[in-house]
């Protein structure tokens, strides 16, 4: 889904986005002349990998996200929560599917390799 800059006003403007078994829900409102405030919540489940032993396993997800979009480049060091859209559309695909690969990338252990409290190398 993609939502122009021009029509985000101050009143926040709802969004659901899905993909696959995740949803993105949430809102956005006008911050600032070129910034677009974004609160929502990512729910739903994921196939990741242990990184133990290599088996796939479903992660429930229930993440916040609150996030300022910009149609301009940020030259802003406080705010580093910053996705920049430059060709003037926010694009809530994109954005979902980045929290998605961000999720993916962490480490992840299946339930029995959670329960083990030593280091353990297996060799296959």
């Amino acid at each position: 889904m993609k939502i122009h800059f021009d029509k985000i006003t101050q009143t926040p403007k709802p969004f659901v986005e899905r993909q696959e078994s995740v949803v993105f829900e949430g809102s956005l409102s006008k911050k600032e002349t070129h910034r677009v405030h974004l609160v929502g919540t990512i729910e739903g489940v994921i196939e990741v990998q242990c990184d133990r032993c290599g088996i796939l396993f479903d992660q429930s997800l229930s993440t916040p996200v609150k996030l300022t979009l910009s149609d301009q480049i940020a030259e802003d060091k406080e705010d580093l929560d910053i996705i920049e859209f430059l060709n003037g559309e926010i694009d809530i695909s994109f954005i979902l599917e980045s929290e998605i690969v961000a999720e993916k990338s962490e480490y992840h252990y299946c339930n029995d390799c959670g329960k083990l409290e030593e280091a353990v190398e297996i060799e296959f």
